[in-house]
């Protein structure tokens, strides 16, 4: 396990969560956001894109009250994992994705208690400075969830994802420990 924060757990993905990855991913409410309605997932691909991979990406499942809920994933920022240039001369910064597989567990504030408890372990606990996400800017749920969890927008960046057959404007939203006198 990663961390437990009062009812909600962070930990490892684990080979019997494929299924369940694979229930999320088939969901269109999901895919709107989250690699696109257009893809289409099975239980190989499921395999290939979380299970057999030898990359930098650490991949976790978010439980609340024991009910798994969703995936989060963090990754250095560097030239082999993103093209934000301005950041790769700092050791410090990573890049976040997630989502909210259960639609059970929308707005009710699961989210922002996510967000802000996986900020405070990586910035407690790894010692990270920055971390980075880049949401469309149509995806204005995730956007407020975001900000609510201390992350500012720092630029539109135009046509940055080609996300289901049209490249889509994003945020470049980061989240910068701050430090104490």
């Amino acid at each position: 396990m990663l961390y437990q924060q009062g009812d909600m757990k962070v930990r490892n993905l684990e080979k019997r969560d494929a299924k369940l990855l694979l229930k999320w991913l088939t969901d269109s409410s999901v895919l709107q956001y989250y690699e696109g309605r257009d893809k289409v997932f099975d239980i190989e691909s499921i395999q290939r894109k979380f299970f057999q991979r030898t990359d930098v990406i650490r991949r976790y499942i978010v439980e609340c009250q024991n009910q798994r809920i969703g995936y989060i994933q963090v990754y250095p920022i560097n030239k082999h994992t993103s093209p934000f240039v301005e950041y790769f001369q700092e050791k410090d910064v990573v890049g976040m994705d997630q989502f909210i597989g259960e639609s059970a567990y929308l707005n009710k504030g699961i989210g922002t208690q996510l967000l802000t408890s996986m900020v405070q372990y990586l910035t407690e606990k790894e010692g990270v400075g920055k971390i980075l996400m880049d949401p469309m800017v149509t995806n204005a749920r995730a956007v407020r969830c975001y900000e609510k969890s201390g992350f500012i927008k720092k630029q539109v960046l135009s046509n940055h994802l080609l996300h289901e057959g049209a490249y889509r404007d994003c945020w470049l939203m980061e989240y910068a420990k701050k430090c104490g006198l």
